[in-house]
């Protein structure tokens, strides 16, 4: 699933694969992460009621929004162990919002290899900006901006050289 605007079908229905759709499912799947960490909820049961709570959910692209979900609390161990090295404080000290843009972003970085590297840093810094605190977007951006060139060096030194 890239992230390439796709246009609105016949009839002006809402296209559930459009960029807005792709917004609101992270904006969504960083409720549910945020949830899953303060409460310890399993992710069906945060999944469920953010599904039973959130309205028009079909301008939701509810794959995207599942997979980031479930792919962020489900590898939380793994992908903590890729960017609890690159934090400039101890992970214990990250807020709720802070440490669930960092799961998603992560995630995203290591299995949505289709979305170029540079969205997912952007999408996570405007979670960041709308949900954090006054700085976190810059926190964000520095922690996920290292760990791209970690995780898909090819990618980042491509973009890095075309920049000059």
């Amino acid at each position: 699933m890239s992230d390439v605007d796709h246009t609105q079908p016949e009839g002006g229905a809402p296209n559930p694969t459009s960029k807005m759709a792709r917004r609101r499912a992270r904006e969504l799947a960083l409720q549910g992460v945020y949830q899953w960490l303060l409460s310890g909820n399993s992710t069906n049961t945060v999944q469920r009621h953010l599904e039973s709570e959130t309205e028009n959910l079909d301008r939701i692209d509810r794959e995207l929004f599942v997979t980031l979900l479930r792919g962020a609390a489900g590898g939380a161990d793994e992908l903590r162990g890729d960017f609890e090295p690159l934090l400039s404080r101890p992970l214990a000290e990250l807020s709720p919002i802070e440490h669930a843009i960092l799961l998603l972003g992560s995630y995203e970085l290591r299995h949505n290899i289709e979305t170029p590297y540079r969205v997912v840093i952007n999408e996570a810094i405007e979670l960041a900006k709308g949900y954090g605190g006054t700085d976190g977007h810059k926190f964000v951006n520095g922690v996920l901006d290292r760990l791209a060139g970690r995780i898909r060096p090819e990618e980042v030194e491509a973009a890095r050289a075309k920049r000059g």
